[in-house]
């Protein structure tokens, strides 16, 4: 065996709307590669609108993995990812291709690239004192007490995020507030010989295109598709339906909120998840960022991830 002793493995992230996939897209024109979804809400079957799933063309164009994999009642998180995610890599290789893992959910890849450490066990009583204290109090109540415990860690949550402050609040209660860390991993080094990008740009710029983006998705049909994951049967307190755009357009369906307020709203937390991934990905090691206006074009960022990966990307896929 030649080469790199780790399995080759790129990586492009990066905050949502930043152009990712178009990047992966014009990747495949230079190099044989499958792409591997990191993101938490692609993988649901039936949630299309406010997902930002690669289109028909861009699945044309190089096989995406972990898109639509799981129903809305379906719980996908970091470990079960990985797994997955791990599998792939290995065939992927089998077919003299590089796996290039692409998304924004930062816990995926660093459950993948680095490994996590054991988290506390799940405490059902806990859970339902925290989940009596959201229908007393509201949501933000439970955001508050984590903002109190662990000020860096409910920076990264939204205050409505019940379930993912309530598992932070466990975590925290069982002394594991260190696996939100930048820096504390199961295998510092990881399994993989990693080639991690990060797209970037202007701020406003991004800001801009993410509140279009929303106001597209919501033209593109939310609410009709949140009124059949409903009609269906799913509960509006699924994580799946809590995430961005889909909580605030289930509140118009429940009429607690109007069109134009849930889309204010949409844009305005999408921009702050923004935010929230730039600090994640800004605390990995070895990332190397690319502004993807000053490159000019997905394709000039792509020729400069090929660039990088070439001639050893056969050794990656060989060794």
């Amino acid at each position: 065996m030649a080469g790199h002793a780790k399995p080759r493995l790129v990586v492009i992230a990066g905050p949502t709307g930043a152009g990712k996939t178009a990047v992966a897209v014009a990747l495949a024109r230079l190099l044989p590669i499958e792409v591997i979804s990191a993101d938490s809400r692609q993988v649901y079957r039936g949630m299309d609108a406010a997902t930002g799933k690669p289109t028909a063309e861009e699945r044309a164009a190089v096989v995406h993995h972990l898109i639509d994999v799981v129903d809305p009642d379906d719980r996908y998180q970091a470990a079960r990812f990985r797994g997955d995610a791990a599998t792939l890599v290995e065939r992927i290789r089998a077919r003299d291709a590089v796996p290039v893992v692409v998304g924004g959910t930062g816990l995926y890849i660093r459950a993948l690239v680095r490994g996590l450490d054991t988290a506390p066990a799940a405490d059902p009583s806990f859970r339902r004192e925290l989940a009596a204290i959201a229908r007393r109090e509201g949501r933000p109540a439970l955001w508050e007490r984590l903002r109190s415990l662990a000020p860096e860690i409910a920076a990264r949550l939204h205050p409505n995020d019940e379930v993912r402050v309530i598992r932070a609040l466990e975590i925290v209660r069982g002394g594991g507030g260190a696996l939100y860390g930048a820096g504390r991993w199961r295998d510092a080094g990881g399994p993989y010989d990693v080639t991690y990008v990060g797209l970037t740009l202007d701020r406003a710029a991004l800001a801009k295109r993410l509140r279009a983006r929303a106001q597209a998705f919501v033209a593109a049909g939310l609410r009709q598709e949140i009124r059949r994951l409903l009609a269906r049967g799913y509960a509006p307190e699924l994580p799946s339906l809590q995430s961005i755009g889909y909580r605030e357009f289930v509140e118009v369906e429940q009429g607690r909120l109007t069109e134009d307020e849930a889309l204010r709203r949409m844009q305005r937390d999408t921009v702050r998840y923004a935010k929230r991934q730039w600090t994640w990905f800004t605390r990995e090691p070895d990332i190397e960022w690319v502004d993807v206006e000053a490159a000019g074009s997905p394709a000039r960022v792509a020729e400069r991830i090929a660039r990088q990966l070439a001639p050893a990307w056969k050794e990656g896929v060989t060794a």
